[in-house]
């Protein structure tokens, strides 16, 4: 939805899908809840987050896996959406983590770390 006739990179398979407006503001700005998913645990970027934590997002779009095992955080915006997907050396984010303060440094430490 967000490029239509364009086929992405195939790295992950699934789709990216706007938000629908039914009364939220759109986009989605501001600090939204992470909810751990699968392997979120064991991920090495979430070394020292917590479930529950708080990050900054920005978008109007959101991916949707179609292998779920890659979701790695969630969170909700008038729907459950994926917030991180990690699969071996690939990591990505829905949100930003240099908007996200304390807990974007972290993240972005253990990037480094990698």
């Amino acid at each position: 939805e967000e490029a239509p006739g364009e086929v992405g990179l195939g790295v992950l398979a699934g789709s990216v899908k706007r938000f629908p407006q039914n009364g939220l503001k759109v986009p989605h700005m501001g600090w939204n809840q992470i909810d751990f998913h699968r392997n979120a645990r064991i991920c090495p970027l979430l070394d020292g987050v917590d479930e529950k934590s708080f990050f900054y997002f920005v978008h109007t779009f959101y991916a949707e896996a179609t292998d779920k095992s890659v979701e790695a955080l969630t969170a909700n915006y008038g729907r459950d959406f994926t917030a991180m997907v990690w699969r071996d050396h690939l990591f990505a984010t829905q949100f930003h983590p240099e908007k996200s303060q304390k807990l974007g440094l972290k993240l972005l430490e253990n990037f480094i770390k990698l």
